[in-house]
């Protein structure tokens, strides 16, 4: 019996929020496309475009690829550099679509607001890039730059297939 958000057997509302946390914390979906399990309180109504999911998943692939191989031929280093390349990459990917292609009300009609979402999205792309590569520069001492900005490098070239997909 539930009643005034508790739950039965629990003797108080922080007992019960504890234990709503638990069921939420444990719900999860999958995504047949990613082909990974994910929270569903994180991303539940995140509605994400198949392109923005084919450019996300092309990119985690690529920077898996080039860790792989900067592993093989340049040590630990050089493929955790790689990664943090690439995860820079995406994480800015992420950003950009975030900002740019969330919805708000009728904007899909109005081309300047259409616009202007288009370049917010490239400025909070440009920001996490900027904030990403100071804060990796930083706090990591091994870096290895040339497998740092090679994986960046390559994971920014799948928007351009991206657009060569579409056509």
């Amino acid at each position: 019996m539930h009643h005034e958000g508790r739950c039965e057997g629990c003797r108080t509302g922080l007992q019960a929020r504890f234990h709503q946390g638990i069921q939420t914390f444990l719900h999860v979906r999958f995504d047949s496309s990613l082909r990974v399990w994910y929270p569903a309180n994180v991303l539940e109504g995140l509605a994400v475009h198949p392109q923005v999911r084919w450019i996300l998943r092309c990119q985690f692939l690529l920077t898996l690829a080039a860790a792989a191989s900067a592993g093989l031929f340049a040590g630990l280093h050089a493929a955790v550099s790689a990664m943090l390349g690439g995860g820079i990459a995406m994480a800015s990917a992420f950003a950009y679509a975030w900002r740019a292609l969330r919805p708000s009300g009728n904007t899909a009609a109005d081309a300047r607001k259409a616009f202007s979402a288009q370049v917010a999205g490239e400025a909070y792309k440009f920001a996490v890039s900027l904030l990403l590569f100071a804060l990796v520069f930083k706090a990591y001492a091994q870096l290895a730059a040339l497998p740092l900005f090679l994986a960046y490098a390559a994971t920014i070239v799948v928007y351009w297939m991206a657009l060569l997909r579409q056509q």
